[in-house]
């Protein structure tokens, strides 16, 4: 250790190595890992102590790893490609969290970087200290852990999370240098990314490890309770060999209070875990492959609030897609109760993204996931050509954050839903698209008619229930279904240059 004088302090930080070149991606990993685990866990020693009333004299500080790249010429790489590379010369570098969660994710992501530019990948200690909170991955409740005095005095002994660190000025395009700095190499710096990991297990009562790449959002427990039926049977034994490959590509099933049900037909591996006495804000299920690429369910209850909260939040962990699936209110008199909507467009009415995407910039439609929830409805419901088409209709959703706008005078919303053309309208599609388009995640929406305000169809107790057992199972078969059609593509057609914006970082 070394004490250093800083801002009137005295300084008490780790040993901080040199800069590090390297030419392997897994080598320049492997010391990122080793730096993160030294520094955060010289954090958590010092803060047992500090628990423990041992005197502590000096401010105690540790920072983050970074990883940085240096391009000297333009590089013209694969076209095709919507990351992997940098916009042109220059500096770009980023600070590094969790690479026992991310480290598969940051080794592709150098690979691809020092395949399509030749350069050194430099490994070394950041100026962004770790915040004690992140410096346990399983959270601390700092109030149940320490007297007020002590909570009191922390701020003098430890750094806390600081929101200079924590906004998405990357992600907005809003981000400038100052004059010397590297450009940004991710979306996000290691600080946001450990507040929405923290953030993710106190919504969803699940640990981030459990999250898989392909996500599914949804409104209504209807879909929850279906979803965990099917987790439960995936992993119960088959004798039939068709139905024992299939169930075998998913390793275990995780629901909230990270309760692991493990695949019987893999081994006997007995369930861990215990369920919380009440399911928490937004809880979320997992159908877990091995290689991450399995299934993730959320209730994002209702409302754009809600949406952009978990979206925000699970962005971080870079998934390949999400999807809503969900209710709306059909807005045309040809529609049936059960019809589905796939969305090609969205009216934002939400207004909680409004000032981190302005309502010009349009939110297009993704043809590679637009593709694969259509064949997911052909191939569920056994329809193609003309009779699909009478089941799902393509087209404009309007998403409000008015949850009784049929209270309004109508002619205003009437008005304002046929000049948009819209034919559905719900509360979260188009805030899950918005933020999937800001986070450059692919996304998609695929909603199912509950009601036709419009038409006096309203939803009333009886009519949702019966509604509910009928078209639930069908819908959640589709989602699933879609989800597997675009981990069975391949990433190269999934992520799209739509989402690149001109000066594109170089992390997916």
């Amino acid at each position: 250790m070394k004490n250093d004088l800083s801002r009137r302090h005295r300084m008490l930080t780790p040993e901080s190595p040199p800069v590090e070149e390297f030419d392997d991606p897994i080598a320049a990993v492997a010391r990122l890992s080793a730096i993160y685990e030294a520094n955060a866990g010289f954090l958590r020693d010092a803060f047992a102590r500090y628990r423990r009333h041992e005197p502590i004299t000096e401010r105690v500080r540790a920072c983050y790893p970074f990883v940085r790249v240096r391009t000297e010429v333009n590089t013209h790489v694969d076209s095709r490609r919507s990351y992997g590379f940098v916009a042109g010369p220059g500096v770009f570098e980023t600070t590094v969290t969790r690479p026992d969660l991310f480290a598969n994710y940051y080794r592709e992501q150098l690979r691809l970087l020092a395949k399509n530019h030749q350069v050194k990948i430099e490994v070394g200690v950041s100026s962004q200290p770790i915040p004690i909170h992140f410096a346990f991955p399983e959270g601390i409740h700092l109030e149940g852990e320490l007297d007020r005095d002590s909570l009191l005095a922390m701020r003098d002994v430890f750094d806390t999370p600081d929101l200079s660190y924590l906004d998405d000025r990357i992600v907005n395009g809003t981000f400038e240098p100052a004059p010397g700095e590297p450009h940004p190499l991710a979306l996000f710096t290691a600080a946001r990314v450990d507040f929405s990991l923290h953030r993710l297990r106190h919504y969803t009562a699940t640990l981030p490890t459990h999250f898989q790449n392909y996500v599914l959002y949804t409104n209504y427990q209807f879909y929850i309770d279906e979803f965990v039926k099917l987790g439960r049977t995936m992993m119960t034994e088959s004798d039939d060999p068709e139905v024992r490959a299939y169930r075998s590509q998913y390793s275990a099933f995780v629901e909230p209070g990270d309760v692991i049900t493990y695949n019987e037909n893999l081994g006997s591996e007995p369930s861990e875990g215990a369920a919380p006495p009440r399911l928490p804000q937004m809880p979320a299920y997992h159908l877990k492959r091995a290689d991450g690429s399995g299934i993730t369910m959320v209730n994002i209850g209702v409302g754009p609030s809600n949406a952009k909260t978990i979206t925000d939040h699970i962005a971080v962990l870079r998934p390949h897609a999400w999807v809503m699936l969900g209710h709306c209110a059909g807005l045309r008199n040809t529609q049936r109760l059960g019809d589905y909507v796939l969305a090609h467009g969205y009216v934002r009415e939400d207004h909680v993204l409004d000032a981190d995407l302005p309502l010009w910039v349009p939110i297009p439609a993704l043809a590679e996931v637009q593709l694969a929830l259509e064949r997911g409805v052909a191939d569920v419901t056994r329809l193609d050509g003309a009779e699909l088409k009478r089941v799902m209709r393509t087209g404009t959703v309007a998403s409000v954050d008015n949850r009784n706008w049929e209270l309004r005078d109508h002619r205003e919303p009437v008005q304002r839903l046929s000049q948009s053309r819209a034919i559905a309208l719900d509360m979260e599609s188009a805030t899950i698209a918005a933020n999937g388009f800001r986070f450059r995640v692919p996304y998609g929406t695929l909603l199912c008619v509950s009601d036709k305000p419009l038409h006096g169809e309203l939803k009333l107790p009886g009519m949702a229930d019966q509604f509910y057992r009928a078209q639930v199972d069908q819908h959640l078969q589709i989602g699933v279904k879609a989800m597997e059609i675009l981990r069975t593509n391949g990433l190269d057609k999934l992520h799209s240059r739509k989402l690149r914006s001109f000066a594109e970082v170089a992390f997916q």
